[in-house]
């Protein structure tokens, strides 16, 4: 934990001072300004430490090497600039000195790209690969539980060393599994920043943790190895809410701001009429180009229409541009597939850029979907779902959405695991609403959008 924080703070100085640096020098080249600019710089500085925050850049246990996170961290820098862009020459008044020239902004963010990403790539070889090794969790629990943590791990793709252990292991119920005694693994452990435990991870609660290795385990978090019970790991890590946890009670426990505040409804509601009646206004000419290619293609109908549950169980008609036949519906398949014949030639296109949600602007302008919640389900398909997936029936308590937590972290759904395993991303977003992770939404959004990974 003390760990960490130090590679945040090590990371958020050196954009602070990569930022001042780099202005200044192309400011200087540019032969815009003599003097050290340092005040002016306080806002595009804001913006770029908090587009950096929404996609995990300052969290230690982010992998600073994977494609993955520098595609992110692209857009959340471009986004950054755009934004700067804006204010500086639309809303901030004469005389503020960044004004003196845009190619010194744009120049700057973009000079400011390979070489956050640099540092970034150095800390984390250096401090969590080199230095760390690889690193381990420590699992308290029994064979079974320990079984599926290890299977999530390796579908979360997870690199940590993973050790099972009880509290008093049998070895006849321990299967093929190994389970070490917890006492014996906490003996072995020498708190510390150099420690290659990352976590200690309880199945459910502490009671029955003797006494002793309890008060061992505060002495352990306090010296940074954290101990998290199985649902906080899960929504700490991987930022869901584990399946196993669902049940017709779950809902009254602390959280959810969206089912239990109007005020956050109002202001969400306030800001899709904005963000919709500006985007169908943008897109419009979009939508006439992608429609006009569907009908010159097989010269079937534009739009596809759908009956789908809304909040509260209200049905309503999705509309999206159609990427199928016209007949797909009659072969009976209830999921699109990998290299689907029935996608037609422009609807790939489409889906890859997500291009096809687009009139779905008009269901966010009608009140029936929100810009970002769980996805729209075919009522045909969740009566199903209700039926075998526990407690499936919260992610009705709000409105849909065009993108969604679920739709960024778990892109498609093509069975009743996929469907179970977005329920639990779209239960974190219920839970844990903000207009933060909206944000972080928005901007995963976009990197899905534009490396094509849409299906």
């Amino acid at each position: 934990m003390i760990h960490s924080r130090k590679i945040s703070l090590c990371l958020l100085s050196l954009d602070t001072a990569a930022t001042l640096a780099v202005f200044n020098v192309v400011s200087f080249l540019r032969g815009v300004s003599g003097s050290l600019i340092v005040t002016p710089l306080a806002g595009p500085l804001a913006l770029l430490v908090f587009a950096i925050y929404l996609i995990d850049g300052y969290r230690a246990r982010t992998d600073m090497l994977r494609l993955d996170y520098a595609s992110l961290h692209i857009i959340a820098v471009l986004f950054s600039m755009m934004i700067t862009l804006l204010m500086t020459f639309v809303v901030v008044p004469g005389g503020y000195e960044l004004q003196s020239s845009r190619v010194v902004i744009a120049a700057s963010f973009l000079l400011l790209i390979p070489v956050m990403l640099g540092y970034r790539r150095t800390i984390y070889m250096h401090f969590v690969v080199a230095r760390g090794g690889v690193r381990t969790l420590v699992f308290v629990g029994d064979s079974s539980s320990g079984a599926t943590f290890v299977e999530e791990c390796r579908k979360m793709a997870m690199g940590q060393k993973i050790v099972l252990t009880a509290v008093n292991p049998h070895p006849e119920h321990s299967g093929k599994l190994q389970l070490k005694r917890f006492a014996e693994v906490l003996e072995a452990v020498e708190p510390g920043d150099d420690s290659t435990i990352e976590a200690i991870v309880l199945r459910e609660s502490s009671r029955e943790i003797p006494p002793e290795l309890a008060q061992r385990l505060v002495q352990l978090y306090s010296a940074g190895v954290p101990t998290y019970t199985l649902e906080l790991f899960h929504q700490v890590y991987w930022r869901k809410v584990p399946i196993y946890r669902l049940n017709p009670t779950w809902l009254f426990q602390e959280g959810f701001h969206v089912a239990r505040e109007p005020v956050f409804e109002r202001l969400k509601r306030a800001s899709d009429l904005a963000l919709s009646a500006f985007g169908l206004l943008v897109s419009a000419p979009l939508i006439a180009a992608a429609g006009l290619a569907i009908w010159l293609e097989d010269r079937g109908p534009v739009f596809f229409i759908q009956s789908r549950v809304g909040k509260n169980d209200a049905r309503f008609k999705l509309m999206k541009l159609r990427t199928m036949r016209p007949d797909s519906e009659s072969s009976g398949e209830l999921y699109t597939q990998p290299g689907d014949l029935r996608i037609t030639r422009v609807g790939r296109i489409l889906r890859a850029t997500r291009l096809d949600e687009l009139p779905q602007l008009w269901n966010v302008l009608k009140g029936e979907m929100s810009m970002i919640g769980p996805r729209a389900e075919w009522d045909r398909l969740v009566g199903e779902y209700e039926r075998q997936i526990p407690c499936y029936y919260f992610r009705h308590l709000v409105k849909p959405g065009i993108t969604g937590w679920a739709q960024v972290n778990y892109v498609y759904g093509a069975n009743l695991e996929d469907t179970v395993r977005k329920l639990e991303y779209d239960l974190y977003y219920i839970r844990n609403f903000s207009f933060l992770l909206d944000a972080a939404i928005v901007l995963k959004t976009i990197q899905i959008m534009a490396f094509g990974k849409g299906r």
